[in-house]
Protein backbone atom coordinates (compact mmCIF):
# COMPACT_ATOMS: atom_id res chain seq x y z
CA UNK A 1 0.00 0.00 0.00
CA UNK A 2 1.30 3.48 -0.92
CA UNK A 3 1.31 6.46 1.39
CA UNK A 4 0.96 10.14 0.54
CA UNK A 5 4.72 10.42 1.01
CA UNK A 6 5.25 7.65 -1.55
CA UNK A 7 3.15 9.51 -4.11
CA UNK A 8 5.02 12.76 -3.45
CA UNK A 9 8.38 11.04 -3.75
CA UNK A 10 7.38 9.55 -7.10
CA UNK A 11 6.06 12.90 -8.33
CA UNK A 12 9.18 14.79 -7.26
CA UNK A 13 11.34 12.24 -9.05
CA UNK A 14 9.53 12.94 -12.34
CA UNK A 15 8.59 16.62 -12.15
CA UNK A 16 11.48 19.05 -11.72
CA UNK A 17 11.12 21.71 -9.03
CA UNK A 18 12.30 25.08 -10.31
CA UNK A 19 13.23 28.04 -8.17
CA UNK A 20 10.92 30.98 -7.78
CA UNK A 21 13.51 33.17 -9.53
CA UNK A 22 13.60 30.82 -12.52
CA UNK A 23 9.80 30.76 -12.60
CA UNK A 24 9.66 34.55 -12.57
CA UNK A 25 12.22 34.72 -15.39
CA UNK A 26 10.21 32.25 -17.44
CA UNK A 27 7.04 34.24 -16.73
CA UNK A 28 8.73 37.40 -18.03
CA UNK A 29 9.86 35.49 -21.15
CA UNK A 30 6.17 34.81 -21.86
CA UNK A 31 6.63 31.33 -23.28
CA UNK A 32 5.30 29.25 -20.39
CA UNK A 33 1.79 28.29 -19.33
CA UNK A 34 1.34 28.73 -15.59
CA UNK A 35 -1.32 26.58 -13.93
CA UNK A 36 -2.56 27.18 -10.39
CA UNK A 37 -4.06 23.93 -9.11
CA UNK A 38 -5.48 25.33 -5.84
CA UNK A 39 -9.22 25.52 -5.36
CA UNK A 40 -11.06 28.72 -6.21
CA UNK A 41 -11.50 29.73 -2.55
CA UNK A 42 -7.72 29.71 -1.99
CA UNK A 43 -7.12 31.68 -5.18
CA UNK A 44 -9.84 34.20 -4.27
CA UNK A 45 -8.31 34.66 -0.82
CA UNK A 46 -4.70 35.18 -1.88
CA UNK A 47 -4.55 35.83 -5.62
CA UNK A 48 -2.57 33.89 -8.20
CA UNK A 49 0.25 34.24 -10.69
CA UNK A 50 -0.62 36.84 -13.31
CA UNK A 51 -2.18 35.14 -16.32
CA UNK A 52 -2.22 31.68 -14.74
CA UNK A 53 -4.76 29.12 -15.79
CA UNK A 54 -6.86 28.29 -12.73
CA UNK A 55 -7.53 24.56 -12.76
CA UNK A 56 -8.41 22.93 -9.46
CA UNK A 57 -6.43 19.73 -8.87
CA UNK A 58 -9.64 17.69 -8.96
CA UNK A 59 -10.41 18.85 -12.51
CA UNK A 60 -6.93 18.57 -13.99
CA UNK A 61 -7.37 15.26 -15.79
CA UNK A 62 -10.53 16.51 -17.53
CA UNK A 63 -9.00 19.87 -18.49
CA UNK A 64 -5.78 18.23 -19.74
CA UNK A 65 -7.47 15.55 -21.86
CA UNK A 66 -7.73 16.90 -25.39
CA UNK A 67 -10.51 14.40 -26.16
CA UNK A 68 -12.72 15.54 -23.27
CA UNK A 69 -15.41 18.23 -23.61
CA UNK A 70 -13.88 20.16 -20.67
CA UNK A 71 -10.43 20.37 -22.29
CA UNK A 72 -8.56 23.63 -21.70
CA UNK A 73 -6.81 24.54 -24.96
CA UNK A 74 -3.96 26.22 -23.05
CA UNK A 75 -2.89 22.74 -21.95
CA UNK A 76 -1.01 21.59 -25.00
CA UNK A 77 1.15 18.49 -24.59
CA UNK A 78 4.16 20.35 -26.04
CA UNK A 79 3.73 23.55 -23.99
CA UNK A 80 6.12 24.53 -21.22
CA UNK A 81 3.80 24.09 -18.22
CA UNK A 82 4.69 25.41 -14.78
CA UNK A 83 2.49 24.38 -11.87
CA UNK A 84 1.89 26.22 -8.60
CA UNK A 85 -0.17 25.43 -5.52
CA UNK A 86 -0.12 26.34 -1.84
CA UNK A 87 3.18 24.75 -0.84
CA UNK A 88 4.33 22.53 -3.72
CA UNK A 89 2.78 19.15 -2.96
CA UNK A 90 -0.36 19.48 -5.06
CA UNK A 91 1.68 20.95 -7.92
CA UNK A 92 4.08 17.98 -7.81
CA UNK A 93 1.20 15.48 -7.87
CA UNK A 94 -0.52 17.42 -10.66
CA UNK A 95 2.72 17.45 -12.62
CA UNK A 96 3.09 13.69 -12.32
CA UNK A 97 -0.46 13.32 -13.63
CA UNK A 98 0.35 15.51 -16.64
CA UNK A 99 3.53 13.55 -17.37
CA UNK A 100 1.52 10.31 -17.16
CA UNK A 101 -0.92 11.86 -19.68
CA UNK A 102 1.90 12.54 -22.17
CA UNK A 103 2.88 16.12 -21.39
CA UNK A 104 6.56 16.66 -22.13
CA UNK A 105 7.61 19.90 -20.40
CA UNK A 106 6.19 20.09 -16.89
CA UNK A 107 7.75 21.69 -13.84
CA UNK A 108 6.74 22.74 -10.34
CA UNK A 109 7.48 26.23 -8.99
CA UNK A 110 6.12 25.32 -5.55
CA UNK A 111 3.91 27.51 -3.43
CA UNK A 112 2.20 30.74 -4.36
CA UNK A 113 3.27 32.50 -1.14
CA UNK A 114 6.94 32.11 -2.14
CA UNK A 115 6.12 33.52 -5.58
CA UNK A 116 4.32 36.50 -4.05
CA UNK A 117 7.10 37.10 -1.49
CA UNK A 118 9.71 37.07 -4.26
CA UNK A 119 7.83 39.79 -6.13
CA UNK A 120 6.54 37.61 -8.95
CA UNK A 121 3.73 39.06 -11.08
CA UNK A 122 0.37 38.42 -9.44
CA UNK A 123 -3.29 39.11 -9.96
CA UNK A 124 -5.70 39.53 -7.07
Amino acid sequence: MKTASDYLEEANAVVPRISTDEGIARHHAGKSVFVDVRDSADISASGTIAGAEKIARGMLEFKADDTHQLHNVALDKDADIILVCGAGGQAALAGKTLVDMGFKNVSNVGGFSSWKYAGGPIEE
